[in-house]
């Protein structure tokens, strides 16, 4: 389970509560630092391997109530009773939230991007899976542009008890990622939470291609908690599998 309480670590490089020292900080978060499968890493070409046996992404997102929170360090989007789910070979997971990093905590060839959204699901066996989606500064994205009002709702916020309602979210409207092939790529690895406790066993999905978003958008998140970047150095990657999914059209 994610700190749902910030307040106790931070993003800040030389902090006594800093990345570097969040495995210290409590017994139950040492994993933090001396777990062998953290993330976020580097997805670099010379460790990806293209897998026949991963398939497309099966989703099936759709309209459920959801709510608003400012967790100190980021912005918060909560489907009490799961806003559809995604499957992981043979496993359902069930969306329970999303939430925003600026800039991104994954990198792609040693290149770190604006932004990374992560979609967290849960499985009946309370197994975890992470889908992320990096993005460029460019034309503003159409679902912040949704939440914006809410997002300034939520700056004024602290502390988990408070929320914005937001009615109906579709998370299906977050993912709509076109029809292009490139949209279709994703790299799959094992890794952890990028927050304390940094439990490790979560199967994270990243998509490829970068979606675009504006520099107001990310203004508006960043100065939702503090002008703070949120974002995990990248970890050790310790010979994991790092598996990338092509559709079939892709292969001669």
């Amino acid at each position: 389970k994610q700190v749902e309480d910030e307040g106790e670590f931070s993003y800040e490089r030389g902090s006594d509560i800093g990345p570097e020292h969040w495995g210290e900080i409590h017994r139950e978060w040492a994993t933090c630092g001396a777990g062998q499968m953290q993330s976020p890493i580097d997805l670099a070409n010379n460790q990806v391997r293209v897998v026949a046996g991963l398939s497309q992404l099966r989703r099936a997102y759709g309209p459920a109530k959801a709510a608003m929170r400012n967790r100190g360090h980021d912005i918060e989007i909560k489907w009490e009773e799961g806003g559809g789910g995604m499957w992981v070979n043979a496993t359902y997971y069930v969306l329970r939230q999303a939430h925003w990093h600026s800039p991104s905590e994954h990198t792609i060839n040693g290149s770190r991007y604006a932004l990374e959204l992560h979609l967290v699901h849960q499985s009946r066996d309370n197994k975890t899976a992470v889908v992320g989606i990096v993005y460029t500064i460019g034309r503003p994205d159409s679902f912040v542009m949704r939440m914006e009002e809410f997002i300034r709702r939520a700056s004024d916020m602290g502390g988990e008890e408070e929320e914005v309602q937001l009615g109906i979210v579709d998370a299906s409207a977050i993912l709509s990622m076109g029809s292009s092939r490139n949209s279709e790529e994703y790299y799959r690895y094992m890794g952890s939470l990028t927050t304390p406790p940094c439990t490790e066993g979560v199967t994270w999905t990243i998509i490829k291609q970068a979606r675009t978003i504006s520099l107001e958008q990310i203004q508006l998140l960043r100065e939702a908690v503090d002008n703070e970047t949120n974002a995990r150095p990248t970890q050790q990657t310790n010979n994991r599998t790092i598996a990338l999914f092509k559709p079939a059209k892709f292969h001669l």
